[in-house]
């Protein structure tokens, strides 16, 4: 059997597992509530992997460390304001929202969740919400669709329209009938797939390149400034903050919150927390250290790496027999089509849950929800795959607004709908407006997106804007204080 043909079979095993957990999850949604959150029955191991492996995509295991290998050190950055916007995110985030979706209706949404909490009886919140989140994440969900066929098309060599129709084929399927526990389920999977893919790739080539000091003198063979976290005294200020305020968009991730929506109980995000940032931080490490191991390989071996994104294909297929690369191939694969599934699930709950509902005031049973849900995964996946056919970088570039997008419009307002008693309808819209147009302008303006990361006043704006309208607006409403109060007083019965 060829190197290929091995390669080929590992992916095809895991796909076929992907698909055999989606109908294993078809069989046990029976309710929109199954369906869209997975009937709050999450357990904290696979809460905290799935949140991983949503998170990630490929760039954990492409992006990084092709950035670590071109670059050096001064990369890492963004892995650490990651980490520690991941850590706050669990910490402040997940128990209250938690209980805060239980206690204000059993919001299964995040637009149903600010809708209920803030009284919005215009519904303007709730369908602008899921409008953003269903216009971004269409994209969001075709990018990772174009990743899905430059996979099989730079690993196997199949056309880009093949590989293409191959994941989109498998995600869809397994979303589509399985809805949110299919895709916990099958990320859970991914995530311990990148996890262990993460960890043994530069274990094994550290041992290739002679341990930990010969790793780092060939290293300083190439550059000295590889190994500085500062680039050798030349990263500014502004470039570290910038790097590390992608940590402030985990706050409004809907696909990542979600999870904190949907885990058993309160007591159980804690180890959760736990066990999700030591992933993050192992795995994280893991992407790092192929970088730096894949620079001391080629330098010793006088070779040169055409793509610095390929280092971790390049090592999995330079140290392992060919049926453990195609596993360390399947990690990608499974980076890649976790974001997509999640995406997914998410977008089909704003289409039905938060706007179709909304606007028809439909009453109907469950089932025809759950119809509903899945017709929609499928509609919209038709519509990511025709916009990623031509393979449109426009799409792309869109894509790298998305992070701060979503955490400039909803992370402050997520925060405050936690820890402020005093948001208001009005002041909610007009954040998430203002944090969203300040966020896609100043990406938008090269001389200002080059000198600071747009999150950074897409946020700070965002924030002033929901407090300044809030206070404004601001009456006493009985039935907000009593919610909120109650959900303070479940927190600490639930410690």
């Amino acid at each position: 059997m060829s190197d290929n043909m091995y390669q080929l079979l590992a992916i095809l095993i895991y796909m076929v597992a992907m698909l055999w957990i989606g109908w294993y999850a078809f069989m046990r949604t029976s309710n929109l509530t199954d369906y869209m959150l997975g009937g709050r029955s999450l357990g904290p191991m696979v809460t905290a992997l799935s949140a991983g492996a949503a998170d990630m995509s490929g760039w954990l295991l492409m992006g990084l460390p092709g950035t670590i290998y071109a670059n050096g050190l001064v990369e890492g950055w963004i892995a650490i304001g990651l980490t520690i916007g991941a850590y706050l995110n669990w910490r402040l985030v997940a128990p209250r929202l938690r209980m805060y979706t239980q206690v204000a209706n059993n919001s299964i949404t995040i637009p149903s969740y600010l809708d209920n909490r803030l009284r919005d009886h215009t519904k303007l919140l709730r369908i602008t919400s899921g409008l953003i989140i269903l216009v971004f994440f269409t994209f969001y969900v075709s990018s990772g669709m174009v990743s899905g066929g430059v996979f099989f098309d730079s690993s196997f060599g199949y056309s880009y329209h093949t590989g293409l129709l191959i994941v989109s084929g498998v995600v869809v399927a397994y979303t589509l009938f399985g809805g949110f526990l299919a895709v916990s389920y099958t990320d859970f999977i991914q995530g311990l797939t990148m996890f262990l893919a993460l960890i043994t790739v530069p274990l094994f080539g550290l041992f290739k390149t002679g341990g930990f000091s010969q790793t780092v003198a060939s290293i300083q063979e190439v550059k000295p400034h590889l190994l500085s976290f500062t680039a050798g005294g030349t990263a500014s200020a502004a470039v570290i903050i910038s790097a590390m305020a992608w940590g402030l968009g985990y706050f409004g991730q809907p696909h990542i919150i979600v999870r904190f929506m949907a885990i058993s109980s309160v007591k159980e995000t804690k180890q959760a927390r736990r066990i999700g940032i030591s992933w993050m931080f192992l795995s994280l490490f893991g992407a790092i250290s192929t970088a730096l191991v894949g620079i001391a390989y080629y330098q010793q071996n006088g070779l040169e790496l055409k793509n610095p994104e390929t280092v971790f294909i390049a090592l999995g297929q330079i140290l392992f027999h060919p049926f453990i690369a195609g596993i360390m191939l399947a990690a990608i694969l499974a980076a890649i089509m976790s974001t997509i599934s999640s995406q997914l699930i998410v977008t089909s709950s704003a289409l039905i849950e938060d706007i179709y509902k909304a606007i028809f005031k439909k009453d109907g049973l469950d089932k025809h929800y759950v119809f509903m849900g899945r017709l929609a995964v499928l509609i919209v996946s038709l519509i990511a795959i025709a916009l990623a056919w031509n393979q449109d970088n426009k799409i792309l570039d869109l894509v790298a607004f998305a992070w701060a997008g979503f955490g400039s419009a909803f992370g402050p307002i997520i925060l405050l709908s936690l820890y402020w008693r005093k948001l208001t309808n009005w002041g909610a819209f007009t954040g998430m407006i203002v944090g969203a147009v300040v966020s896609y302008v100043w990406g938008s303006i090269d001389s200002l997106h080059v000198k600071l990361y747009e999150i950074v006043p897409g946020f700070g704006f965002g924030l002033l804007a929901a407090i300044i309208v809030s206070l404004l607006t601001y009456k006493k409403n009985n039935e907000i204080e009593k919610e909120f109060n109650d959900t303070l007083d479940l927190l600490q019965k639930n410690k």
